[in-house]
């Protein structure tokens, strides 16, 4: 890796302090449910970074916070800098297109557009001209593994090639990061491996950095980083590979 490379890598790009996030069950009110308790962590360029825990633990929260999504009941979340929360509707709505790309269990393609188009569709709603939005969605869909079937519509695509397709969506804009809500808990453990390879290759070669709530272990060994949550804290730990 050239220097360069090394300095994008060891930038810090997300820090979040004291983040908390509370909700009220019930009626009235009801009783106050705390699902993260003071989540203190950065994320540098580069990196994968693996979220892993029990069922309702808070992570799938925490992606959510991340990705501008839900705001925390009390806390910062800084991105490169800037207290994404203090933006006004609407540049937080800008922020969010432009610097945050989203992969979730089911994939979410818009079954009527082509794959071209579902791929396209971020850099479109964000106001890039046409020409430019279907090059960089060509150009994604030939590193996917996908160029011969743009012109197909998702139903006409295995599970694995729609996950696929989120993939080089959530990458249409050049985004800061890629937060990715189990990308493979839908699919069989073969065609889990491959989009695996792909997230891997895409965080080497492209510098891209991942967020990824999983609890798949493969996965999550192949990480920089394990944030593990336990009672809405968190627990920084090494891969075990």
């Amino acid at each position: 890796m050239t220097m360069a490379g090394r300095k994008k890598q060891a930038e810090v790009i997300i820090h979040m302090d004291e983040v908390t996030k509370s909700f009220r069950t019930g009626e009235r009110g009801g009783q106050r449910l705390d699902v993260l308790r003071g989540i203190s962590m950065e994320i540098r360029a580069g990196q994968i970074v693996a979220v892993v825990g029990a069922s309702g633990a808070g992570k799938s929260t925490l992606l959510h916070i991340l990705g501008t999504l839900d705001q925390p009941t009390s806390g910062k979340v800084y991105y490169s800098g800037t207290d994404i929360f203090a933006l006004s509707d609407d540049r937080l709505a800008r922020f969010r297109n432009k610097s945050v790309g989203f992969v979730f269990q089911f994939h979410h393609l818009l079954p009527e557009f082509s794959v071209l188009e579902n791929t396209a569709m971020p850099a479109l709603i964000g106001g890039m001209p046409q020409e430019e939005a279907e090059r960089r969605a060509m150009d994604l869909l030939r590193i996917v593994g996908l160029i011969g079937r743009s012109e197909a519509k998702p139903p006409q695509l295995s599970g694995g090639e729609q996950q696929r397709v989120a993939v080089g969506r959530a990458l249409v804009n050049s985004p800061l990061v890629v937060l990715a809500d189990e990308p493979t808990g839908n699919l069989d453990s073969s065609t889990a491996s491959g989009v695996h390879d792909l997230i891997w290759m895409l965080s080497r070669e492209r510098g891209q950095t991942f967020v990824i709530v999983t609890h798949n272990e493969k996965l999550a060994r192949q990480a920089d980083r394990i944030v593990r949550i336990i009672d809405g804290k968190i627990e920084l730990r090494k891969p075990l590979n």
